[in-house]
């Protein structure tokens, strides 16, 4: 990668697009390859500065702002080499998309990933001035992912799920049998494991965490039960289930390694976890949404083999 030196101040006019951003991730954005300890360092001794005066990285922009940069050493943008890539539209207007996310595909590149659904869908449709991920969808999992295309859009949904205002609900397989609904509330922390993959366990001093588990469906050996969503934690439902004594048939992190190698010789080769269903207002027009995607292929077809084999027994 080739540096660039900026050995001058230079001037941003903030644009519509861009309003209602704190400055801070802003320019976290703006100047890629340089550390964020630098950029918050800039910021505190006042070589930022907005419409000639000083702000803190709190500060959040307005259309017309004139940001003041000091010389800073960015690294160059590489190419969007990602192949342009399509996905199951389940609903899109002037301000936000939904899709049917596959399993298998990480929702955007890094961790040794270098692209993933954002990178493909910006290299499919160059034509979108604005597109960022709403939420995340862990790579093993399937279902509805959505999108904002404009910033005010992003904004007003991002405020959403910090008030858990979008009902989320899950479809997943648990090994077992389970008795009863139930609410899980478990404080989650999150972990880096001697292989430097990103972990979470549940701790005192984690995370709130709170999920809603209803029976849909009980078999011999696993039930099926939908799971909402009453906090967005990293592996949230993952690790409620695990804790829970019914971990995800077929997750590679929190469930049974054994039984998940028996259950791909029986069809099933990735983990039983599906974005299902999805309610909220419309970020900017307050009309009442709501999106449903149906089980992939792999999972329904698994689950039919279930029933005819407790309808063999």
């Amino acid at each position: 990668m080739t540096d660039i030196r900026k050995d001058s101040v230079t001037f941003y006019t903030v644009g519509e697009a861009e309003s209602g951003q704190r400055i801070d991730n802003f320019l976290v954005r703006l100047l890629k390859g340089v550390p964020k300890s630098h950029i918050y360092r800039i910021l505190r001794s006042g070589e930022v500065r907005v419409n000639k005066g000083r702000i803190d990285a709190a500060y959040r922009l307005q259309p017309d702002d004139q940001i003041r940069l000091p010389p800073v050493r960015v690294a160059e943008r590489p190419e969007n080499d990602a192949p342009a890539g399509t996905f199951p539209v389940i609903y899109e207007d002037n301000a936000l998309l939904v899709i049917n996310k596959p399993a298998g595909i990480a929702v955007h590149g890094g961790s040794g990933l270098s692209f993933g659904v954002i990178e493909q869908l910006r290299k499919a449709y160059p034509e979108y001035r604005f597109l960022e991920l709403v939420h995340r969808l862990d790579r093993e999992t399937s279902g509805l992912l959505m999108l904002a295309k404009k910033r005010s859009a992003l904004l007003k949904l991002h405020d959403m799920m910090r008030s858990s205002t979008p009902d989320k609900r899950y479809l997943a397989l648990g090994v077992g049998r389970w008795q009863d609904d139930k609410h899980v509330k478990l404080p989650l922390f999150k972990f880096t494991n001697a292989e430097g993959e990103r972990r979470v366990r549940v701790a005192d001093h984690g995370q709130d965490a709170h999920t809603i588990f209803k029976v849909q469906e009980r078999f011999a050996d696993f039930t099926l039960v939908e799971a909402r969503l009453r906090t967005g934690r990293t592996h949230q439902i993952r690790v409620h289930m695990a804790a829970s004594g019914h971990p995800i048939a077929g997750d590679d992190k929190y469930g049974d390694a054994a039984l998940n190698r028996e259950l791909g010789r029986r069809g099933l080769r990735r983990m039983f976890l599906h974005a299902a269903s999805l309610s909220l207002p419309h970020p900017l027009t307050g009309e009442k949404l709501h999106f449903q995607a149906p089980l992939p292929p792999e999972l329904a077809h698994f689950l039919d083999s279930l029933r005819q084999h407790e309808q063999n027994v």
